[in-house]
């Protein structure tokens, strides 16, 4: 797919300079001429009109957070993330759900506040974005593995953090990324949407699972479709990914023909699902549907629909 590579946390070509993750002095000494991410429980640092807060390594706001990470290379530029969930605001004032939430730091300007990855989608540059999805990702990944799979010991970051050590039995440990095939099933001049009941009221996406151990990509998604619907699928093709790190998946989008059309829900995965014809599509990417609201701007599903509605998807 030509235009793949322009979805949301992709394509930004950043420069992760793996060969200098080993050098601990230098990027000791680059974290201190470089600039640093903050992130608290999940969320990252940004400005309230867009865009991310870079720090300087020494700024009071990290003195408490975990050892630096480093991302890359922004041209010239290291760029680090520093986890500060340690930080235990007085009064945490979160609002509403991930998209309204935000939280201030007395430590810094009011219109800096960390906010949720998924509410700032389209208000980063493509380079923001990855380096945002990046740094989400890996700090998450180091809050959830702290200790050794094999022995169950404390185990320490190394590596520039994309590595864990343990000192107890020598095993080393790795970011995980779970790969999840998200699908645009077309059948004629329609495709097939379902909801969540968890997803907010009317919105409609693509259908998405994990692929499982020993699964090709399209067996994961004749199956998925199959085991949340009853529709039967044919031909699949891979079209484009997405890194998604809520908290560690790689969004694999694909394009598959369905062989049958009669829906029979599985209620422990769907709240609803329904074909959707092009003229009808247009009208929920516009805001005009009386039943469907797209799925989220950013995300690889509403990605994949915008392509089929142009016919961009080769």
């Amino acid at each position: 797919m030509r235009q793949a590579e322009t979805v949301t946390f992709g394509g930004s070509g950043l420069d992760r300079a793996a060969y200098l993750r080993g050098n601990d002095a230098l990027l000791a000494q680059m974290a201190g001429q470089g600039a640093v991410l903050a992130l608290w429980r999940g969320k990252v640092l940004a400005h309230m009109e867009g865009g991310l807060v870079w720090l300087a390594a020494n700024h009071p706001v990290l003195a408490q957070g975990k050892p630096a990470i480093f991302l890359g290379l922004d041209g010239a530029r290291p760029c680090f993330a520093v986890d500060i969930s340690a930080w235990h605001p007085d009064d945490i004032t979160v609002a509403g759900s991930f998209d309204a939430g935000a939280q201030a730091h007395p430590g810094l300007p009011a219109d800096q506040t960390f906010v949720e990855l998924r509410a700032m989608l389209t208000a980063f540059t493509p380079r923001e974005a990855e380096l945002a999805a990046t740094a989400k990702a890996i700090t998450t990944w180091h809050a959830s593995h702290s200790f050794c799979a094999a022995c169950g010991a404390a185990s320490l970051p190394e590596q520039g953090g994309w590595q864990r050590h343990c000192p107890a039995c020598g095993a080393k440990h790795f970011p995980r990324t779970d790969p999840v095939v998200i699908m645009l099933i077309t059948h004629g001049n329609t495709t097939l949407l379902g909801r969540n009941a968890a997803w907010p009221a009317g919105m409609f996406s693509c259908l998405a699972g994990f692929v499982e151990p020993g699964e090709s990509l399209e067996a994961a998604v004749r199956r998925e479709v199959f085991e949340e619907t009853s529709v039967r699928v044919g031909t699949v093709q891979y079209l484009a990914s997405q890194p998604w790190p809520f908290p560690a998946n790689l969004m694999i989008g694909c394009v598959g023909e369905a062989l049958t059309t009669e829906i029979t829900l599985d209620p422990n995965e769907l709240e609803a699902a329904l074909w959707i014809s092009r003229e009808e599509m247009l009208d929920a990417m516009s805001g005009c549907h009386p039943v469907v609201k797209p799925a989220r701007r950013g995300s690889i599903a509403q990605f994949l629909i915008a392509n089929w509605l142009a016919d961009s998807l080769d």
